[in-house]
């Protein structure tokens, strides 16, 4: 359970550091890079830039704490789950429409999802 968990965690932070990422401090950016996207240690960031463990682990918790913050505040990640829900009901929906129109409705669909 505490994997799934963990795992859970670490993709919902890459989602929101997809939508956000622009919006943290270069470190910020680099250390979260590094932990979650390349899975190095608290020690291997450490010692790649001769700081303490301590250290990288405050900027990626305040990092992710900005994260969570401006998901609060601006609901990107939000909305485009709802968005890939309400794409994937249409997609469905879209099997019980005529040829032409099924053509014209997956069509729209692919161009909505590009939009993301």
């Amino acid at each position: 359970m505490a994997d799934d968990q963990a795992l859970q965690k670490t993709n919902r932070i890459n989602l929101l550091f997809d939508f956000y990422e622009q919006l943290l401090t270069e470190k910020q950016q680099l250390f979260c890079k590094h932990y979650f996207h390349d899975d190095y240690s608290l020690g291997e960031i450490a010692a790649e830039f001769s700081i303490s463990r301590q250290a990288v682990y405050e900027h990626i918790k305040r990092a992710e704490a900005v994260l969570e913050d401006y998901e609060a505040k601006l609901r990107l990640l939000v909305k485009h789950e709802e968005r890939q829900e309400l794409l994937q009901r249409m997609r469905a929906l879209a099997d019980e429409v005529p040829e032409p129109q099924r053509d014209q409705l997956l069509q729209l669909s692919s161009q909505l999802q590009t939009l993301d």
